[in-house]
């Protein structure tokens, strides 16, 4: 009988233990305690931080676009231009007459004051470069305008070519194409120049 009481004991102290393990396993840290995978913020969370963050759409740009010159601004720049007018490079004096007045009325027309040859209050000085060649019928003209601040530093170029009908017949280039040139092609030249300076000073030249 004592011994049957002795292995009844041994087996509930066994139990016990056996139940006391099986206790420590579902206590551990680990049994309960995420993996490290699993330690991230679920997707829900996720989703709500990626609703703070602004999208793409929404923020405002760094920087910005300049305003436009408005036209008050541009007139009061070109009021305050004198501008001096090289003698004129490659062009007959026939062809360089008529470009020369027009450059004037244009450039009256735009509000810039032109300065003589020897005025020292320029503020712009602007040297022609020109080139004539008949082939034909037409007859292109070639200009390139350089334009420079009274120390002689180059501020802007304009260039172009204007092709137009030829008052003479037969293929030429040099000083007999310029007889080709009519007064109107000039004239034409330089109110292109005078448009393109005025668009330049406003800071809307391409």
């Amino acid at each position: 009988m004592r011994r049957s009481h002795v292995t009844t004991v041994s087996l509930l102290v066994a139990l016990a233990l056996t139940a006391c393990t099986n206790a420590k396993d579902v206590l551990e840290p680990s049994a309960i305690t995420p993996p490290a995978a699993s330690s991230q913020p679920a997707p829900s969370a996720q989703g709500s931080a990626a609703a703070t963050v602004p999208a793409p759409s929404s923020v405002a740009p760094a920087t910005t676009t300049a305003a436009p010159v408005t036209s008050a601004q541009a007139a009061a720049i070109l009021s305050k231009t004198r501008l001096q007018i090289a003698p004129i490079v490659g062009a007959s004096v026939e062809a360089a007459t008529p470009l020369t007045a027009e450059l004037q009325t244009r450039a009256k027309q735009r509000g810039i004051t032109l300065a003589g040859s020897q005025d020292q209050t320029a503020t712009h000085v602007l040297k022609g470069y020109f080139s004539a060649m008949t082939e034909g019928k037409d007859t292109t003209v070639i200009y390139v305008w350089d334009v420079y601040d009274p120390s002689g530093n180059r501020l802007h170029r304009i260039n172009g070519q204007m092709k137009a009908p030829s008052t003479g017949s037969g293929d030429s280039v040099g000083a007999d194409s310029w007889k080709s040139v009519s007064p109107a092609t000039m004239q034409a030249i330089a109110d292109q120049t005078i448009d393109q300076f005025a668009a330049f000073l406003s800071g809307k030249a391409s």
